[in-house]
């Protein structure tokens, strides 16, 4: 007895080993690698559904459902009457990483711009969130991070200078803040404490990152903590709303 192939399972290729990769998939793999290359930028168009029909010589289902598969994994927004376009990558957030881990994982890279970086003594309420003595001197580290080359959100950290002497010559020209204290300072992170709610962007961050004033963000205070359960870093970070999808398991 013969089974009945769709459209979509009949367009297909051979691939390396033999094996048949469905036609849509080719059109997928080839639309993300101009995105994560850098070539398709987060706001442009990727080619209609009818020209990539035609370009790959698939029917206009395959070449539809190519497009919204690339939706459902957020990396395309399809717009009614207008097109499909490269969507802003969203970070998911579901275990501990750092941003520039997080996005390499969405095939973006990560980048930073530094506000403002230098040694403090006058937070006495940080310096008790990481266990240190009143008057301790910490390092506060300000930064706009970009992800495809778009502000995400604005990141105020604070270490203490003791244990991360040099932080801030070290993170010249480094994007990760964990990569440095794991490598440069042999501390091995675990776990993290963390609250999420939500604010308003005042003009001044509005600005920094790209959106109207009173716009919606997401508010994280962070807690980081090493594998001998020692706080070491303290953050604050504001970031667009519209780029961040945090999961979470509850159990009962």
């Amino acid at each position: 007895m013969h089974s009945r192939r769709t459209a979509l399972d009949g367009e297909a290729s051979a691939s390396a080993g033999g094996h048949r990769v469905p036609a849509y998939r080719r059109i997928q793999k080839a639309i993300r690698a101009r995105i994560e290359s850098g070539e398709l930028r987060p706001g442009e168009p990727i080619d209609s559904e009818r020209k990539l029909a035609a370009g790959y010589g698939v029917s206009l289902m395959t070449a539809r459902h190519a497009v919204q598969e690339l939706e459902r994994a957020g990396l395309v927004i399809r717009r009614a009457g207008v097109g499909s376009f490269v969507g802003a990558p969203k970070l998911h957030v579901s275990r501990l990483t750092s941003f520039t881990e997080a996005m390499a994982s969405r095939g973006f890279v990560a980048s930073s711009r530094t506000i403002s970086a230098q040694v403090t003594e006058v937070d006495d309420e940080i310096s008790a969130r990481l266990s240190l003595p009143q008057g301790a001197r910490l390092i506060r580290l300000q930064r706009v991070r970009y992800g495809g080359n778009e502000p995400h959100g604005i990141e105020t950290c604070y270490l203490p200078q003791e244990q991360c002497p040099d932080l801030l010559e070290r993170m010249a020209g480094r994007g990760s803040l964990f990569e440095v204290l794991e490598r440069e300072y042999g501390i091995k992170l675990a776990y993290a404490d963390e609250q999420l709610d939500v604010t308003s962007a005042d003009s001044r961050t509005a600005e920094i990152l790209q959106l109207p004033p009173g716009a919606p963000l997401l508010r994280v205070t962070q807690l980081l903590y090493t594998d001998e359960a020692q706080a070491i870093a303290y953050s604050l970070a504001l970031c667009r709303s519209d780029r961040y999808l945090y999961l979470i398991r509850r159990f009962r």
